[in-house]
């Protein structure tokens, strides 16, 4: 079993965060599985009827199928290699956790008014 797909089970499994699990996660992604735990702990990962939503530093991103609106999953990861942006970690992350924050309403509305 991937790296990936371990932490992703026993997160499944648990239902929380533990050290072993933070480890795994840092261990198969680097930089981007801390940065996910981030935004999760700051409740930037956002579920509206069409699309999740993750809060970045200088923009919102929309991750859907698994795929992000990101430059770096657009210009630096594979998606056929399981490389996936802190966006992306972050939805995963955050849904098994439960810690979506959850908006009744259409994201393609709210993004009008920005």
């Amino acid at each position: 079993m991937d790296p990936a797909d371990d932490w992703r089970a026993a997160l499944a499994e648990t239902g929380r965060l533990s050290p072993t699990i933070v480890q795994a996660i840092v261990d198969a992604h680097g930089d981007r599985g801390v940065t996910a735990i981030e935004a999760v702990s700051e409740r930037r990962v956002k579920r509206y009827r069409d699309f999740d939503v993750v809060v970045g530093y200088d923009d919102e991103y929309v991750v859907e199928d698994r795929g992000c609106t990101c430059k770096d999953s657009q210009y630096n990861l594979d998606p056929d290699e399981g490389e996936r942006c802190w966006h992306v970690l972050a939805v995963d992350v955050a849904e098994a956790l439960g810690e979506l924050d959850h908006h009744d309403m259409w994201y393609s509305d709210v993004r009008e008014f920005l």
